[in-house]
């Protein structure tokens, strides 16, 4: 299912009554079927009023959401209830009633549908065992862990067996390894049932880890987009490269997945370099052909989900820098001053 955007807008009262906010403004972009694609911004930028018109819990204020080439924003009452049945939602405090046990809950959506008691049965049996809980069926939900919850709210969120996920701040209420947990089944369901996911997150180790592509939402606007590769390799939005930059507190040093500084010195440029050339020996072959010498202060790879990205914070010295700073960005590799 493709989801295109064309120049929504949705304005609120601001909390004093006295002025109007864009929470979005004039967003337009396409999230292509069968991915996980990320939304990203920080508290108030703007992420988690543009999923509610995605998603149409709400009608935007102007412009218009389509549905592989379907308008959705302008259906009638009841074409809007039919609809919404094929969609999932998950959220980041799992929503769950206690009073119902896991398998229960699972059954709730089916049975406000009004299928019949042994198709939903057999529905909360298949979904137990795809988010591998099914010695959990009759438990109470209190009893149960938060990545437990979330797995119970993901199998209740399939249950009508819809075309679209919505993940919204899925795991920010999760440990890191119950996250990496969380976000391995995430994938395997979107591969298995060819879902397009949509995941609205302010960590960007969820959109590293999960998301094939990403926007990025800063004061209701659209300030980047692109591959999660590309975003991570050359990131142009000062947002951004400060999501990118504060990655790697939640993963131990050395395990191969942070970018580890071992002197808190210098660090002038930061070099990025993509996959083909993580293995060539690139900054002996500076030295070898200019004048320069380079001091490496920081160094390790980002691990995404179409690759890896490699990173290197150095300091240059010598009579040939900007010749050998040349000669790197001809090598493919992204050559930028620390910190801009």
């Amino acid at each position: 299912m493709q989801i295109e955007l064309n120049n929504l807008v949705r304005v609120y009262n601001s909390a004093d009554g006295l002025s109007k906010v864009a929470a979005v403004n004039d967003i337009s972009l396409t999230i292509p079927s069968n991915q996980i694609f990320g939304i990203i911004g920080k508290s108030g930028a703007g992420k988690s009023s543009l999923v509610r018109l995605i998603s149409m819990m709400e009608k935007p204020d102007s412009g218009e959401v389509l549905y592989d080439g379907e308008r959705v924003d302008n259906l009638s009452e009841k074409e809007l209830v039919m609809r919404r049945r094929r969609i999932g939602m998950i959220f980041q405090n799992f929503n769950l009633f206690s009073s119902r046990s896991a398998g229960q809950n699972i059954a709730y959506p089916m049975e406000i549908c009004g299928l019949p008691k042994d198709e939903i049965n057999r529905r909360v049996d298949e979904l137990l065992e795809l988010v591998e809980l099914s010695d959990r069926k009759d438990a109470r939900i209190s009893t149960l862990s938060g990545g437990q919850k979330q797995r119970v709210a993901i199998a209740r969120a399939l249950a009508n067996k819809p075309d679209i996920l919505f993940c919204d701040e899925a795991t920010s209420a999760l440990d890191p390894q119950t996250t990496a947990s969380i976000l391995n089944l995430i994938r395997r369901i979107q591969s298995q049932m060819n879902l397009t996911v949509v995941m609205i997150t302010h960590q960007m180790e969820v959109v590293r880890d999960a998301c094939s592509q990403v926007a990025v939402i800063n004061e209701g606007k659209l300030v980047e987009l692109g591959s999660v590769n590309d975003i991570f390799l050359n990131p142009k939005s000062p947002v951004t490269k400060d999501f990118i930059s504060h990655i790697g507190s939640d993963r131990k040093a050395g395990d191969g997945s942070d970018i580890v500084r071992w002197s808190q010195e210098g660090g002038e440029y930061e070099l990025s370099f993509p996959s083909h050339q993580q293995g060539a020996p690139v900054l002996s072959n500076v030295a070898k052909k200019f004048d320069v010498e380079f001091n490496i202060r920081a160094a390790g790879v980002q691990h995404l989900t179409d690759g890896d990205i490699g990173k290197m914070i150095v300091d240059f010295t010598g009579f040939q820098v900007k010749e050998a700073l040349e000669y790197l960005r001809n090598q493919d590799i992204i050559v930028e001053k620390a910190g801009e």
